[in-house]
């Protein structure tokens, strides 16, 4: 099945979809994304998706591309167009297209739409989950305005590159006073020696992730003790378990990281609990 992208009002082949070489999400960044899994056929915290998306557009002063309610109809023709059952779709919005300043446009511009959709693979996600993953630190080096899901993502790319040179999945933030802050597509969590799991405050220097919020929905009805706090690197080298969440890996095990070991060097109980319990709690809806 040839896969099928959404640009602008129109259904078009993915290797042919494409923007105005003056979009301002192509010359600037400037405009926002989501990414939200499917999982056997339903769209997982929908919802909280598009809320999140509405506070990045209102943080950039760029307007809903459509009508909420237009928009998730679109968004499950795309996903059945592609055949998605187990995957994920990708939404972009932009300020759209002008003549190219730095300031906004003057005029009112419509703002560009891009959706795409496609399966994942399960038995590379579920490998991960059962041998874990390897990561390495890095110093934040992001804007101050991460709570806001751009698309300038360069350093996170950069980082995630870094990651790959040594032989890691994931590259974890570390702001100037020591403290962890994210991963570069991630929201990153421990357990401490005590048992409770502990992840950054969402306030400031992180993105509010939407697996981080229905995590603690998760962590609520399981009973896991959780903390909004901070931690250093060497709290999160010393913990028990460490993992990383986001939408299309849900949680991750980290096993180590900078080459040190985590725990014992294998997947802990505790992201254990929370990735088999996680889908009973999220929102599903139907594609």
């Amino acid at each position: 099945m040839s896969r099928i992208a959404y640009v602008n009002g129109r259904y078009v082949q993915h290797a042919d979809a494409a923007v105005h070489i003056e979009d301002r999400g192509y010359q600037f960044a400037d405009g926002v994304y989501e990414v939200c899994e499917v999982r056997q056929g339903m769209i997982v915290d929908m919802t909280r998706h598009l809320d999140r998306l509405g506070r990045s557009l209102s943080e950039l002063s760029i307007g809903w591309p459509m009508d909420r309610r237009a928009l998730i109809l679109v968004i499950r023709q795309v996903l059945r167009k592609n055949g998605v059952t187990n995957g994920m779709f990708y939404m972009q919005v932009t300020r759209g297209v002008a003549r190219r300043d730095h300031a906004y446009p003057a005029h009112s511009v419509k703002p560009s739409i891009v959706i795409t959709a496609k399966n994942t693979d399960r038995k590379a996600i579920d490998k991960k989950n059962a041998d874990g993953i390897r990561a390495i630190t890095l110093p934040d080096n992001r804007w101050d305005r991460v709570d806001i899901k751009t698309v300038g993502l360069l350093p996170n790319a950069m980082a995630r590159q870094a990651a790959r040179e040594q032989g890691a999945q994931e590259a974890i933030y570390v702001d100037a006073e020591g403290f962890v802050t994210e991963g570069a597509a991630t929201n990153v969590w421990m357990v401490g020696a005590d048992g409770i799991v502990r992840t950054r405050p969402a306030e400031h220097g992180i993105l509010r992730g939407i697996t981080r919020t229905t995590l603690l929905d998760v962590a609520a009805k399981e009973g896991i003790e959780i903390r909004e706090e901070r931690f250093t690197v060497e709290d999160m080298l010393n913990a028990r378990e460490v993992f990383i969440t986001a939408a299309t890996s849900i949680c991750f095990p980290v096993v180590s990281i900078d080459g040190k070991t985590i725990g014992n060097g294998h997947p802990g109980l505790v992201s254990k609990q929370i990735r088999e319990a996680f889908f009973d709690i999220a929102e599903k809806t139907f594609i």
